[in-house]
């Protein structure tokens, strides 16, 4: 079984969020950049597979040099092959055609993305994905099991859960419940160094239109200063949590 997982290259959560020109482009600088964690759930199912049925593994990435730590480290969690597609991503629309090409050029049987990204949240690309390639496509995916060419798996809706069979190839939308916090692998000084000779392929990008263009971010509004009330004073917390606070 061929797998191809999509790695997206986001901010870490603790990094200090800023935009410029005329907050319309995100400031890289200062920015410590990981793996988007619903990527990093289907990329230890994926190491899973590689264990337990012998699965080859590639991870793929569209995005400039800088990226290229991020698909290292993948590697040194397992993956036997990096790809990098040798362009921005500028649009879920664009991304998901790089991706296609490199999907259809490596006949994967099994193709895991995360649900969505950490970064922009579009949860775009799988479903488009999976329709450039005319794939089945399972999304919200917590448990993925192959048998053959048979796929079982579980995803979440409102409200409970479904149990669904495909046949391959598949493309899912993984996050976390796929694998637990506590499964995920942290590479080691071996894994890290064998990462170092493994292939790591730059691939000139198919020409693409983008779709869509960030106009403007805006980050959220500071937290207002604390109010401390007297707790024998119920008229005043009662017109703060009314009028101010809207609460109520």
């Amino acid at each position: 079984m061929k797998i191809l997982v999509c790695i997206s290259h986001v901010p870490d959560t603790t990094s200090k969020i800023n935009f410029t020109d005329g907050d319309s482009k995100f400031d890289t600088n200062g920015v410590n950049f990981v793996i988007n964690p619903n990527d990093e759930f289907g990329l230890t199912r994926a190491m899973w597979f590689k264990e337990k049925q012998g699965a080859s593994v590639d991870v793929v990435n569209v995005g400039g040099a800088e990226t290229e730590p991020t698909l290292r480290k993948a590697l040194a969690i397992g993956a036997d092959n990096a790809i990098r597609v040798d362009t921005p991503a500028t649009d879920g629309f664009q991304v998901a055609k790089q991706l296609a090409k490199v999907a259809k050029e490596g006949e994967y049987d099994l193709i895991i993305a995360g649900r969505e990204s950490i970064d922009y949240n579009g949860g775009m690309v799988p479903g488009m994905l999976a329709a450039l390639l005319d794939a089945n496509f399972i999304n919200t995916c917590i448990s993925l099991e192959i048998e053959g060419d048979k796929a079982t798996a579980i995803r979440e809706i409102d409200g409970g859960k479904e149990t669904l069979t495909a046949s391959l190839p598949l493309v899912i939308g993984g996050q976390k419940g796929l694998v637990e916090e506590s499964d995920l692998k942290i590479p080691n000084m071996r894994g890290i160094m064998q990462a170092r000779k493994k292939p790591l392929n730059v691939v000139a990008a198919e020409e693409v239109s983008t779709r869509t263009e960030a106009a403007k971010f805006e980050k959220p509004a500071p937290k207002g200063a604390v109010k401390l009330v007297d707790p024998e004073n119920l008229d005043e917390l009662i017109d703060l949590l009314h009028n101010e606070a809207k609460a109520i």
